[in-house]
């Protein structure tokens, strides 16, 4: 993290991004530049991308055994595309030029928390949390919400409103400040936490909710608790960065690979991957065409399709609490 705040559209040594940092803690500003780019620019962004990566990962970790799939993402349950219809709704309206970013954050959890209740209660009705049925409503119900997204910018006849709705759906970084950090981090945190102490069930589960049951696990309550956390977690983090994608469907095969299917190791070590990645994400994003930003999910995209070809290639892989 400390080498990232040196990559930028003004390139700074690592020298002096440590002077900076010891600005801070001495209270002095006797290099005013580097003070304000690193400390007021690049600290926050780098932070941001730090827990937003480790909470997709966790995230997407849940969200596999949760489904029982290991192709399901964070997305997968409609969280962003209903995200994307609070944010559009935000934009068209002209509300994010009065509330600002605010605004435009308030609109995106207002929908990615209705998405998610949407999701949860029309599987409830059609039966209950079973993986086939969470994946199929969620698939249905995301399709609709990126629909009505896209017939809100087509209704708005506004140009910029279009581009400006198109760039944060496809994630970005820039708006992080200090002002705006408080909510994804102790979010990622308080949940993560709340997921790690479930690891010894979601480790059941993994194996089959047959095998959950004979342990004495309470499969419904479980699926139940594990749904809305991810989806709390999801919410929030999209709501402040835009959807990201890959992240949350990758970084949990890369920590299989490296520590086993038991999430006592996997949810930590998926959290780190995450927030390693997403902090160099946001190197490439602002350095490779500077000083024009590229949206975070081109970079994960480009980076992120190939390595899952390759986890795809390998025979010895496995999903579940075994591998």
């Amino acid at each position: 993290m400390v080498l990232a705040l040196g990559f930028g559209a003004e390139m700074i040594s690592v020298h002096r991004v440590l002077d900076a940092l010891h600005q801070v803690v001495a209270g002095q500003t006797a290099d005013h530049a580097a003070y304000t780019i690193v400390w007021q620019l690049r600290v926050p962004r780098t932070l941001l991308a730090a827990f937003v990566g480790a909470g997709l990962a966790v995230a997407g970790a849940t969200i596999q055994t949760l489904a029982q799939n290991p192709l399901a993402d964070p997305y997968l349950l409609g969280v962003s595309s209903g995200a994307s219809v609070g944010a559009t709704a935000v934009i068209a309206g002209g509300l994010s030029a009065i509330g600002g970013t605010f605004a435009l954050t308030g609109g995106a959890l207002a929908g990615a928390l209705i998405a998610s209740a949407l999701v949860f209660g029309v599987a409830q009705l059609q039966g209950g949390l079973t993986p086939l049925r969470l994946v199929l409503t969620g698939t249905v119900l995301s399709s609709a919400f990126s629909s009505l997204a896209s017939f809100l910018i087509f209704a708005s006849g506004n140009p910029s409103a279009a581009q400006a709705v198109l760039f944060w759906l496809l994630g970005t970084l820039g708006g992080a400040q200090w002002s705006n950090l408080a909510l994804p981090i102790v979010v990622t945190l308080v949940l993560g936490l709340a997921l790690f102490a479930l690891s010894g069930w979601m480790d059941a589960l993994a194996n089959g909710p047959d095998v959950a049951a004979g342990l004495g696990v309470p499969v419904r309550g479980l699926r139940i608790t594990l749904f809305i956390l991810q989806a709390l977690m999801v919410g929030v983090l999209v709501a402040a960065v835009g959807g990201i994608g890959f992240v949350g469907l990758i970084m949990p095969h890369l920590a299989r690979l490296l520590v086993g299917g038991r999430h006592r190791l996997l949810l930590p070590t998926s959290a780190l991957i995450g927030a390693i990645f997403m902090v160099w994400v946001d190197v490439v994003t602002r350095v490779l065409i500077a000083p024009v930003e590229i949206p975070v999910s081109v970079v994960t995209g480009i980076i992120g399709a190939p390595i899952f070809l390759v986890l795809l290639g390998r025979r010895t892989y496995q999903f579940g609490a075994g591998a």
